[in-house]
C-alpha cells in the first residue's frame, strides 16, 4: 500500500511544478488522500499506511498552504454542497454522505494539527 501513496505524492510534486500549489493540493488531498482515508475505513492495510501518507503530505506543503487550501476546499464544499448533497443522498444514501464529511473533517484535523502524535 505504501507504493500507492508514494507514487501519488511524487505525481503531486510534478503537478506542483507544472500547474502550481492549488492543483497539487487538490490532486493529492482532495482526491487521493480522501480516497485513501475511505479505503482505510474498510481495509487494515490502508489504515496502517494512512499516518505515513498524512505525514508525507504535511511535508509537501507549508502550514500556510495547507490552511489556505483546506479552507478553500471547505468553502467550495459548502458552496456547492446543497446541490450536490441532494444528488449524493439519492445515489449514495445519507450514511455515505455523512461518512465523506467526517473523513474530510478528520483529514483536515490531521493536516492542520500543530504536531502529529504517536500511539
Amino acid at each position: 500500500m505504501h507504493e500507492i501513496w508514494i507514487e501519488q505524492c511524487d505525481a503531486a510534486q510534478a503537478i506542483r511544478l507544472r500547474y502550481g500549489v492549488k492543483a497539487a493540493f487538490d490532486y493529492v488531498v482532495a482526491e487521493k488522500l480522501l480516497n485513501f482515508a475511505d479505503a482505510a475505513g474498510r481495509y487494515p492495510q490502508f489504515r496502517r499506511e494512512l499516518p505515513r501518507f498524512v505525514s508525507r503530505v504535511r511535508e509537501m506543503f507549508t502550514p500556510l498552504e495547507i490552511h489556505t487550501h483546506i479552507t478553500r476546499l471547505e468553502r467550495e464544499r459548502s458552496d456547492i454542497g446543497a446541490d450536490i448533497e441532494d444528488d449524493r443522498l439519492i445515489r449514495e444514501g445519507s450514511a455515505t454522505a455523512t461518512e465523506r464529511t467526517r473523513q474530510f473533517a478528520t483529514i483536515k484535523e490531521l493536516l492542520t494539527a500543530p504536531v502529529l502524535g504517536t500511539s
